[in-house]
């Protein structure tokens, strides 16, 4: 009992401890609740403005009467909340915020250990870069998707479709009435994407490194299997801290490999690309995009789920989780890896069985044979870009054509649908100042829309090359993260309409046609773009981002350091 870190808080006869004591029975708990109890934190992303976390405060609920049950005191603490979409200009400017927070929380306040609620898209990276540095025990609870919709026959995926039904829209095939309509088909329960998207992506690559119970990022959110795995998780935390299984006990070289395997099969999102190098950084491990493609070689994309298949992830959720995944590239996993549970993943695999071939393909039926991630660079990316050739048109990866340039978000939108825009189905389409610096933040910009003269000729899919990122709900071929980015004097900052740009994504190359005297003449000419004047929080964003390539985590924060306890008095 003595060796609980609350004690520090609590135990000793003085007067700092006895206010400790005071104020916890100022809330109504009588002293045998927290003296002879762990007491667990509760950290909740949970917001009236965060859909895919709306039912958060519920499982927090049951949370709670598994900690209770195990022996353990909850205490639920609030976390900044970061779902997609409504967040602006991205939710991508706070996900360091948030790992600050979450460290911050674990080390000032007098808990033992924490259950990590969140889902949406950098929740998962925020919630557990800021748990490897208190380096507490935690366990992660992940939101669970959506429940699946269909529409007229069809299955619909949120983020997949939305913009497919756009791109009819405008091309004059779906009605006002009909876009209307299905504003409430793709979206219907709380939850989040149920394409695998960022959040199913983020969650898959946690439980595979071993931050979850086994199969519990793919029980869709409002399943009452999804209340019972966060009862359990509040029960095993209890244990956890017992056993002082914490995440740098587990969480190594091996349990990044895994993670990157899963990546890999599950045909994950570009995105996981940056949160995997900074959450392997706030762990000590070292990983770049090279490693990123290296370890995830020869590994298939096998889950048969919207973008890069047709099925959705309560589908997958019935054909066996990502056990039953996990099972078809055994031979890719170091298998002796601890998990939270207090086994390894191999035990944890063990009966785990396919239930869906269509689904969950075998090796020799793979969903795509193009991989999830390809990584580029050439005198336009020097420190790298990426691609996601699986979600691409298979003509467009090797690709030369001339560049159309917008040198933001703005320009686009005022010109892209210009009837006189002079673009063709071989132009390729570039936007630049939307990295880290430039946006600020790193919007999901990257799935640049298709001009509309275009899609009134059927044009569905073009090169498009970007320093922003791409929801991974959508699709395409899309070239993304170039660094170093514009805002910081990249290559793309200087490339203009006209140019002509060469992508080869077997080659792993991504080129313009520019001599390096031509480049260094306009390097010469260039000037960066001039923004508002930063305060707050986003001027300690943009003199403190690494950039994409590096994880976009804050240069003070990357790297792992011993924890230091704070002073009690």
């Amino acid at each position: 009992m003595d060796d609980l870190r609350s004690r520090r808080w609590l135990a000793p006869d003085n007067t700092r401890s006895f206010a400790h004591r005071q104020r916890l029975q100022q809330m109504g708990l009588r002293r045998e609740e927290f003296m002879s109890r762990p007491l667990i934190a509760i950290v909740n992303t949970w917001s009236d403005l965060s859909p895919c976390h709306a039912h958060l405060r519920e499982r927090a609920e049951a949370v709670k009467r598994g900690i209770l049950q195990a022996g353990g005191m909850p205490f639920e603490l609030p976390a900044l909340s970061l779902g997609e979409v409504l967040v602006k200009p991205t939710t991508m400017l706070y996900r360091n915020l948030l790992s600050m927070e979450v460290e911050e929380l674990l080390r000032s306040l007098p808990v033992d250990g924490a259950v990590l609620l969140g889902g949406c898209d950098k929740t998962v990276p925020g919630l557990l870069m800021g748990a490897l540095s208190a380096d507490l025990p935690c366990i992660f609870v992940p939101a669970g998707p959506m429940l699946n919709d269909r529409y007229r026959g069809e299955k619909v995926g949120a983020g997949t479709h939305t913009r497919k039904f756009w791109d009819e829209r405008q091309s004059g095939h779906l009605s006002g009435r009909e876009w209307i309509a299905l504003e409430s088909h793709m979206s219907r329960t709380p939850g989040t994407c149920n394409t695998m998207g960022t959040a199913s992506t983020m969650t898959l690559i946690a439980e595979a490194m071993g931050f979850t119970l086994p199969n519990a990022a793919s029980i869709p959110a409002m399943d009452s299997a999804h209340t019972r795995m966060a009862s359990e998780s509040g029960a095993r935390i209890v244990d956890m801290v017992w056993e002082d299984l914490k995440p740098s006990t587990f969480f190594n070289e091996k349990t990044v490999a895994n993670g990157i395997a899963t990546y890999m099969a599950i045909g994950g999102s570009t995105n996981a690309a940056i949160h995997l190098i900074a959450i392997a950084g706030r762990g000590n491990v070292p990983l770049s995009l090279d490693d990123i493609q290296r370890l995830g070689e020869g590994v298939p994309v096998l889950a048969n789920v919207l973008p890069s298949g047709s099925n959705l992830m309560e589908d997958f959720y019935y054909a066996g989780g990502l056990l039953a995944l996990l099972q078809r590239i055994h031979d890719k996993l170091a298998l002796d890896c601890m998990t939270v549970n207090g086994h390894t993943l191999g035990d944890n695999l063990e009966g785990a069985q396919c239930e869906d071939n269509e689904v969950v393909r075998p090796r020799s039926q793979p969903v795509s044979a193009a991989r999830a991630l390809a990584v580029l660079r050439g005198n336009l990316a020097p420190s790298g870009a990426v691609i996601k050739p699986s979600a691409a048109s298979e003509h467009f990866l090797k690709h030369s054509g001339r560049a159309l340039v917008f040198d933001s978000m703005a320009d686009l939108n005022a010109r892209i649908d210009d009837p006189e825009l002079d673009v063709d189905a071989n132009t390729i389409l570039v936007l630049r100042n939307g990295g880290p610096l430039g946006a600020p933040g790193m919007p999901e910009w990257g799935n640049l829309p298709i001009p509309k003269k275009l899609l009134e000729k059927g044009v569905r899919d073009m090169v498009r090359i970007s320093d922003s990122r791409m929801s991974g709900t959508h699709y395409g071929t899309c070239v993304l993260h170039v660094a170093p980015e514009a805002a910081a004097g990249g290559p793309l900052a200087l490339i203009r309409t006209g140019d002509v740009i060469d992508l080869d994504v077997a080659a792993g190359r991504l080129d313009v046609r520019l001599s390096d005297e031509e480049l260094a003449q306009r390097r010469a000419q260039w000037r960066p773009v001039v923004n508002m004047p930063p305060r707050g929080y986003t001027k300690l964003f943009l003199d403190h981002v690494t950039q994409a390539n590096e994880g976009c985590d804050f240069d003070f924060l990357a790297g792992w350091h011993e924890p230091v306890e704070p002073s009690i008095y």
